[in-house]
């Protein structure tokens, strides 16, 4: 019964903070006409916002480690910035780039990586390890595939830097499930 109220809760604080978030540039958009949101822009904001918060809550119930909790925040986190940015202005080239749809893939593989792992934190490590490479391959596919113009250098180093970011954010995360995985087995 207790999981109840709690769940409850965090549910309300969940909406609280999505709400928050989204008032600050319903709040800029008075002020500003640099920040020019839709209603759609909304809704897909709350959603991912909303999800983001869902998925920490639910997935971090698995475990009782700060280490796994704070895994489960870091490749949330960064789940969440990488389908950000990628809607937003799009990581490669413009939002309108379909090599910009390869990132789907990186949260697919994500997802599978957590569905297979059943949220165990070894498993969890893996998942999230495959993710950073499924990360890691994307300009390097999208090079291959769409063959963007060697003129545009700098966006072409600053897309491979943005990736290694990412990939480097999901290995953070997999190495905060191993470690919890490690202290499990203590």
């Amino acid at each position: 019964m207790n999981a109840v109220p709690s769940m409850r809760r965090q549910l309300r604080n969940i909406t609280l903070v999505t709400a928050t978030i989204l008032l600050l540039p319903l709040m800029a958009m008075r002020f500003t006409r640099e920040v020019n949101w839709s209603v759609s822009d909304f809704v897909i904001a709350g959603v991912l916002l909303f999800g983001t918060g869902l998925a920490y809550v639910m997935i971090s119930r698995a475990s009782k480690s700060p280490v796994y909790r704070l895994g489960v925040a870091v490749a949330v986190m960064t789940g969440l910035a990488l389908i950000w940015i990628n809607l937003a202005v799009g990581i490669i080239g413009s939002e309108d780039n379909p090599a910009n749809a390869l990132y789907v893939g990186v949260i697919v593989v994500g997802l599978i990586g957590i569905a297979s792992a059943r949220l165990r934190p070894q498993g969890m490590a893996r998942a999230a390890f495959v993710t950073a490479a499924a990360q890691a391959l994307v300009p390097f596919v999208a090079l291959i595939i769409w063959r963007p113009s060697f003129d545009n250098t700098p966006g072409i180093v600053g897309v491979f830097i943005l990736n290694a970011m990412f990939a480097g954010a999901f290995v953070v995360a997999g190495m905060l499930f191993k470690r919890a995985a490690e202290a499990d087995k203590r």
